[in-house]
């Protein structure tokens, strides 16, 4: 069995979407709908791949401005830390009202917990609640394959703006290296923004947490 990544950076800040897959059963889940619903569909119908849920790291708008157009096209369920419930649902704290245009509220179906293990795709995934950028932040960490998708948690070289509602630098800091830097180093970090890294490098490197 083998656990497969596509990346794309999609809508107005380019975030990264991922679509992660099971190669032989075909099974898919995508990790932040950021933008182009339409172009998401595409992808995931030119490898003949079935969704089984959506997985949102946190609720701002440019990563879920896809949300509702795969949610009405697959009926498949909306996966969140319980702590954002508040981000998505109200257009100003998910900032969509002000620096995304139009308005977005997003209606999750299920609210996870922190150590939560979800059974997709085959494997497990582990829950990470990382709060800081957001307080409903959270990383998914497929420990079998190696591979944590961090949000805006953490990125190569830097971490997540915290001036926004439910922020704080402090809790956010405490969060990675609580959460995250105990995780071995080479662990794949698969970021909302920017380029993949790993958790060596971040332990190394990044200045925020040094």
């Amino acid at each position: 069995m083998a656990i497969l990544v596509e990346q794309y950076q999609l809508g107005p800040v380019r975030t990264n979407c991922y679509i992660v897959y099971n190669d032989d059963t075909k099974e898919a889940v995508v990790v932040d709908p950021a933008d182009n619903g339409m172009y998401i569909k595409n992808m995931l119908e030119k490898q003949n791949l079935n969704i089984q849920a959506i997985l949102l790291t946190h609720g701002h708008f440019d990563h879920i401005m896809a949300v509702e157009f795969l949610k009405n096209t697959y009926q498949v369920p909306i996966l969140v830390h319980e702590e954002e419930k508040q981000i998505l649902e109200d257009a100003s704290k998910n900032l969509s009202g002000t620096m995304g245009g139009n308005a977005y509220i997003v209606k999750a179906d299920r609210f996870l917990k922190d150590g939560e293990q979800l059974e997709l795709l085959g494997t497990k995934i582990k829950v990470l609640h990382t709060p800081g950028h957001t307080a409903g932040g959270a990383c998914y960490l497929f420990e079998e394959e190696n591979m944590l998708f961090s949000g805006d948690t953490l990125f190569a070289g830097s971490v997540g703006r915290t001036d926004f509602p439910t922020g704080s630098m402090s809790t956010l800091v405490r969060s990675i290296k609580d959460k995250l830097m105990v995780l071995a180093d080479d662990m794949a970090v698969y970021p909302g923004h920017e380029s993949e890294t790993t958790i060596g490098n971040e332990r190394k490197f990044n200045p925020f947490i040094r």
